[in-house]
């Protein structure tokens, strides 16, 4: 004698079965483009810091002036300058930990739902960051006074008599700005995944 089919077994069709939750699937998925993304950014941010500290450290004019019926020659190198020494210290450090970072980064687009290695890697880029801010801050003040000088302070402009100095230490803060720029997206996507389940 058949037994008569219980409402939860009729309400089932046949081949029909708890199916795998959809909410988590698309959240490694975005985990994983996060991740893509923040491989993508550290790349750019370390191509800059790297080549700021490199156009900063070779930065060097010598300015031949005659007077008097003599010649005199002067000098200028950014290790004249403190501002400008921590300035390609503060990008060599954060260059070299954006490249050691890569192999963090490769882990997380494999594993999406790694969580302790995300907190971890976006607290040392917050310290990063802060580093990387503070020189090129203190670097673009300084290049503000070659270019304007101060006369409260009197101060003169030089970059009137070295000219390729002034272009180069000018152009190494491009790629420092835009670094700073990378590491404040880069932090925001880790925060993004982090809070996703």
């Amino acid at each position: 004698m058949k037994q008569p089919e219980s409402p939860a077994a009729a309400e089932l069709a046949p081949g029909d079965g708890p199916s795998p939750p959809r909410e988590a699937s698309r959240a490694r998925e975005v985990k994983r483009g996060i991740a893509i993304l923040d491989l993508f950014s550290r790349f750019l941010a370390a191509a800059g810091t790297l080549g700021s500290a490199i156009a900063m450290g070779t930065t060097n004019e010598t300015v031949t002036v005659a007077a008097f019926s003599q010649v005199f020659q002067f000098n200028t190198n950014y290790k004249d300058l403190p501002v400008f020494t921590f300035f390609v210290i503060a990008n060599s450090v954060v260059g070299g930990y954006l490249v050691l970072s890569f192999a963090i980064s490769v882990f997380h687009i494999i594993r999406s739902s790694a969580k302790t290695s995300r907190i971890i890697l976006v607290s040392l880029d917050t310290v990063m960051l802060s580093i990387l801010t503070a020189g090129a801050s203190s670097a673009a003040a300084m290049v503000y006074l070659a270019h304007k000088g101060n006369s409260n302070a009197n101060w003169s402009a030089i970059c009137q008599q070295f000219t390729n100095f002034c272009h180069r230490i000018s152009g190494s803060l491009i790629g420092s700005f835009v670094a700073i720029i990378l590491f404040i997206v880069i932090i925001i996507a880790s925060s993004v995944a982090l809070s996703r389940r």
